[in-house]
């Protein structure tokens, strides 16, 4: 048990889900801060803890070490700059925000403040995940050229007609939503090169068919004829780097094809397929056996801690020692929004984005 106090901002499934993880590693939830009262009161009901209507009551009347953000896009920027300012650690749910610019200044008040701002892509905690970073470790791969980065999912799009289908409050559909998974863990896997030409293309196909909506319990709120649908549910990109690396990315909310969460590494001497949903790592191998001079194996790593409570544990840990994080920061949370961001302006100039000039 940590002496963490933490607050919660927003508190919809994924605010319960977090704030859950964060007791489970020692921090203790003081409070809650939502607009609407559903929310609060499911909180309160979960966690007995105080609720309030804005995340400016919240952090004037609570004494919080910690900050976790789960808010539609739009509003991390104006929630993580007050909480950073107040010298909280900010734990903030991906992307880092709906525009660059908004990404760019929660990235500016971290770097002014006493606590750190940390961003929830839980991939990179998952067992598959670290496999495949301590094999790159040990120089197993040789030079990594290429990967190939696909989330996809058949019939995915979530909430139609809610915050996630509208650009203003999302900054974008699947891109910015599911894509920003695999563009940070491909990153990371990268050690984060620098990024010199991002071109892509948005597409959106499917949004106004109720039949492509997730049939998992989204479709329920199917409401996309009177909000509107105005985001991307596909998308097609290619990322080059100074270091003449490479990545090849496939998104998909809704499209007729098997579905897919991995990454495919491509290196000198090694190759894996890191499966994201079944947590196992493919290996692919020279050596002199084998009637091709190659083998394969595999790494089976489910059953091992989950992504989401160990990526907890780190921000939890880091506030309770009063260090920096070290993984998902800020600095590379802002990174992937500039890939975002050259994606979506190459779609819509039809020319590749060049970020060295």
């Amino acid at each position: 048990m940590t002496d963490v106090r933490v607050g919660v901002i927003g508190l919809g499934l994924m605010g319960r889900v977090h704030a859950g993880n964060a007791e489970d590693v020692g921090a203790t939830v003081v409070a809650g801060a939502d607009v609407s009262a559903d929310p609060r009161a499911e909180f309160v009901e979960e966690f007995d803890v105080p609720t309030y209507d804005s995340h400016d009551a919240m952090l004037e009347a609570e004494s919080l070490d910690a900050v976790v953000i789960t808010t539609p896009n739009r509003f991390h920027e104006e929630t993580a700059v007050a909480a950073l300012e107040d010298d909280c650690y900010v734990f903030v749910e991906k992307p880092l925000a709906h525009t660059l610019e908004s990404a760019a200044r929660i990235a500016d008040a971290s770097r002014g403040s006493e606590g750190y701002c940390m961003v929830g892509f839980h991939n990179r905690f998952a067992p598959a995940s670290r496999a495949t970073r301590a094999y790159r470790d040990q120089g197993r791969f040789g030079e990594i050229e290429h990967i190939e980065a696909t989330y996809v999912r058949r019939r995915g799009i979530p909430a139609p007609g809610s915050w996630f289908t509208n650009r203003e409050l999302a900054g974008g559909g699947s891109l910015i939503d599911v894509g920003v998974h695999v563009i940070d863990l491909a990153m990371d896997v990268l050690d984060f090169p620098e990024v010199v030409e991002v071109s892509g293309i948005t597409r959106s196909t499917f949004g106004a068919r109720e039949d492509y909506a997730d049939p998992d319990g989204f479709a329920s709120s199917w409401d996309a004829a009177e909000n509107g649908f105005d985001v991307d549910d596909s998308v097609t990109a290619f990322i080059r780097f100074a270091s003449g690396q490479t990545v090849s990315l496939e998104v998909a909310w809704a499209t007729n094809r098997t579905p897919g969460n991995e990454l495919i590494v491509r290196g000198t001497e090694a190759g894996a397929q890191l499966e994201l949903e079944g947590e196992v790592v493919e290996l692919f191998e020279t050596g002199n056996i084998g009637i091709d001079h190659h083998v394969t194996s595999t790494i089976d790593a489910r059953g091992g801690p989950d992504g989401h409570v160990e990526e907890m544990r780190h921000f939890v840990d880091a506030a309770a020692a009063g260090e920096p994080v070290t993984m998902n920061t800020a600095d590379e949370g802002l990174e992937v929004q500039r890939i975002v961001d050259g994606i979506y302006r190459s779609s819509e100039t039809g020319r590749a984005v060049r970020f060295d000039e």
